[in-house]
């Protein structure tokens, strides 16, 4: 068997999906993206690819070594990226090619579904309470939220009661064992991450996400310790090189990589592994596509450590098309109390409808994250 083309849609409402043909028929799809960045992703998968064209697509081990370490620059989020878009659909060619599911080729699952949870509040969170009974009312034990709008360095204490108000609504409307994730999204620095984490200790989260960003990790080591709440981290991490200090380190609880960011499922994979050395949870980003969520699930089922697990359906970003648009069998994604069962079908499980995403390539998208500023005029974090 031999790839014989790779080929990449831009389809709203932020997603950019891969298709990879062989001579034999067999074709995989992956999801390549950095939101904000899809056409400079794609662009480097078509670098990518001068490599991959006539080669056995079953070597998935060997490509991913030489597409990471060949080009002699390494890492990052857009080579990541194309990295995991093309490992993903690789995992799928294998596994339809074997005519299993890409859990079955890890070495088998050891769970049968894993909890989700779901999106509530946007950007700027509001009426978090009404939009967390929604959740609850479809099913789900758990949502997740933006703690704040923007919030300088050293902000108001008006700030901080809103942030408390909106937590305490959905306790206070779900009672204390429903799952609240608090995402502080990189928007607050440490000084009012140190004011946010103990006046949010009360209210029993799930987990406190990002409190500060990745790059300002040595924060934590005096962060964590005023905070018994579960610290999650790693959507903005690549590659088991950018966890290795985090691991070490020993501040965060909860790994979060991305398998749409962080080489796909052979890297994603051995991240997960090495968090379970470490004791730490994992629980995988997924804002993104019904591809992305089909490869979380296939890593969900075999990584010991998963928890729970993101999911995009119904999220403020989709707008234009939702989760389940662009696939045959959305009967796949199989949702009920809370948990979702894990695919079955031979690689990824996900039927793509090639019909409609190449229809919606032909509008395409070129989503930007917003661009927020503080009172003052200086640059706010979003």
């Amino acid at each position: 068997m031999k790839i014989t083309r790779l080929e990449t849609f831009i389809v709203p409402p932020r997603w950019c999906f891969l298709k990879i043909e062989t001579d034999e028929g067999i074709t995989g799809w992956g999801e390549p993206v950095v939101e904000g960045r899809a056409h400079t992703v794609a662009a480097a998968v078509d670098e990518l690819s001068d490599y991959l064209v006539g080669k056995d697509p079953r070597h998935i081990e060997d490509h991913w070594t030489v597409l990471y370490r060949g080009g002699f620059y390494r890492g990052g989020a857009i080579h990541m990226s194309a990295l995991a878009g093309i490992d993903q659909a690789l995992w799928d060619i294998k596994g339809k090619a074997l005519g299993v599911p890409v859990h079955e080729l890890l070495g088998g699952a050891v769970r049968d579904s894993i909890r989700v949870y779901s999106w509530i509040g946007g950007d700027r969170p509001g009426d978090v309470a009404g939009a967390a009974k929604e959740r609850a009312e479809l099913g789900f034990s758990a949502i997740k939220m933006n703690a704040s709008e923007e919030m300088q360095f050293i902000d108001s204490y008006r700030k901080v009661d809103g942030v408390i108000e909106n937590v305490a609504a959905i306790r206070e409307a779900l009672g204390p064992n429903f799952g609240i994730g608090v995402d502080f999204h990189g928007r607050v620095h440490k000084p009012m991450a140190k004011v946010l984490m103990k006046e949010l200790e009360p209210y029993r989260l799930m987990f406190i996400e990002e409190p500060v960003l990745s790059e300002h990790y040595e924060a934590l080591k005096e962060l964590a310790p005023q905070c018994n709440t579960p610290i999650a981290l790693g959507e903005r991490l690549f590659s088991r090189w950018d966890f290795k200090q985090v691991l070490a380190g020993g501040y965060v609880d909860i790994i979060q990589p991305d398998p749409s960011h962080s080489g796909g499922i052979t890297e994603t994979r051995k991240i997960a592994s090495m968090a379970e050395a470490y004791d730490t949870a994992l629980a995988l980003h997924c804002p993104l596509g019904p591809i992305a969520l089909a490869v979380n699930l296939q890593l969900d089922a075999n990584c010991y450590n998963a928890f729970i697990q993101e999911q995009s359906l119904g999220i403020h970003y989709n707008q234009s098309n939702d989760l389940l648009d662009y696939v045959n069998n959305p009967e796949v994604f199989d949702y009920s109390d809370g948990y979702v069962k894990i695919p079955q079908g031979p690689g990824l499980g996900v039927e793509i409808n090639e019909a409609y995403v190449r229809e919606r390539a032909e509008v395409g998208h070129r989503w930007r994250n917003p661009v927020w500023r503080h009172r003052d005029g200086s640059f706010a974090e979003w």
